[in-house]
């Protein structure tokens, strides 16, 4: 009875891996924009490298996992305090990533969003005022309701894509076989040390779920369950980006020669001619941008509403409005780039910062420190 009690179900892992395919899938490679740039211009090892992606990425969060429950920190400052330690203070090299990061990634939201308006005749430049308009009503009214919806957006974003997945890689199937044979892409150069370089940096920009996995990770009672919950994790995201891949090879040459970089993905679904599936995705897909520029802002909101230039504004509700108000604005301002552009450019300085801030030092000093912590205490069990 003690060892059943002790035991976690697959109910457990599989919480904890659903909160890291939730962030990655909602906005993310759904678009088949992050796909297309980071992987499937390379050449046909995408799906490959999408794979090593996710793996790199698991072994990170595991790590993080295990030095976070070990030590029973409250909050992503503290891990990365004990991962530096005793130079305590390179821990801002991650406070400086998560500012990037939400910066970019309200930006791609509203970005995307925006983008999605423009196939329904929306001017770009009234499509963002639009968005970001949502996005501070949203934050300031209706967080609590965000996030309660965002389980279902995710799994219709998720059922709207993999359909899409499975019938663009049946349509393209003599296509996709062609490109394995010779190992070509039309229109694509083979070069895999880009390539892997690009795996790498999507690994690190994509670390940004960390933070979230950690604070869901009580469900864990010892180091094997970490790494049994990434396990699963990897296999989720792996196949889903690896599929998304090879779907996107298939599809390259149209959806770059019709200029649809931006949503390649919603270019395929409207192709394939399914117009409930079209509507459906389109609509999800703005639901999971929204979602996501509302968690990023409304991130930020506990880091700076007890700044001095605030304390003459006595309601929460209005720091909060002051905070949102600046993110969305400079995000506004940064979507003005195009979609394309933040996702090639944005995200790549961020997976840059995070190649040397997290991804690194956590696979090498994080790792030694929590072989170190499991031989000093080889029963310890999480509370």
């Amino acid at each position: 009875m003690e060892d059943k009690r002790k035991a976690v179900g697959f109910g457990a892992l599989f919480s904890v891996a659903s909160v890291w395919f939730g962030s990655h899938a909602g906005g993310g490679f759904a678009t088949g924009n992050q796909t297309t740039q980071y992987y499937v211009q390379y050449g046909w090892f995408a799906p490959l490298l999408a794979l090593l992606a996710m793996a790199i990425l698991a072994c990170v969060i595991r790590e993080s996992i295990i030095m976070y429950r070990n030590h029973g920190f409250t909050n992503y400052k503290e891990m990365f305090e004990e991962m530096w330690a005793p130079y305590c203070k390179l821990e801002i090299l991650y406070e400086i990533y998560m500012f990037l990061i939400v910066f970019v990634g309200v930006a791609v939201s509203i970005s995307g969003a925006a983008t999605l308006f423009t196939n329904f005749g929306v001017p770009y430049g009234i499509a963002i005022i639009v968005v970001g308009a949502v996005l501070f009503l949203l934050t300031i009214f209706g967080s609590k309701l965000v996030a309660r919806a965002s389980t279902v957006m995710s799994i219709i974003i998720l059922v709207c894509s993999f359909t899409i997945f499975i019938i663009g890689i049946i349509t393209k199937g003599d296509t996709i076989s062609t490109i394995f044979a010779t190992k070509t892409i039309e229109g694509v150069n083979n070069n895999f040390g880009t390539g892997l370089w690009k795996a790498i940096i999507y690994a690190g920009y994509q670390s940004v779920c960390i933070p979230a996995l950690c604070s869901c990770s009580n469900v864990l009672k010892k180091r094997s369950d970490a790494t049994k919950a990434m396990v699963l994790a990897f296999i989720m995201n792996g196949v889903a980006l690896a599929l998304s891949a090879v779907m996107l090879m298939g599809w390259y040459g149209e959806f770059m020669a019709a200029e649809q970089l931006a949503l390649p993905t919603l270019y395929v679904c409207n192709i394939i001619g399914n117009p409930v599936l079209y509507y459906c995705y389109s609509i999800s897909l703005f639901l999971c941008f929204v979602s996501t520029g509302v968690t990023c802002t409304f991130g930020l909101i506990p880091r700076f509403e007890n700044m001095k230039a605030l304390s003459k504004i006595k309601s929460n509700k209005g720091k909060s409005g002051v905070i949102s108000a600046v993110v969305i604005v400079i995000s506004m301002i940064l979507s003005l780039t195009g979609l394309v552009n933040l996702v090639k450019y944005g995200y790549a300085y961020c997976g840059y910062i995070a190649i040397v801030a997290i991804t690194i030092p956590m696979l090498t000093i994080g790792h030694m420190k929590n072989k170190k912590f499991a031989k000093e205490h080889p029963d310890k069990e999480w509370d």
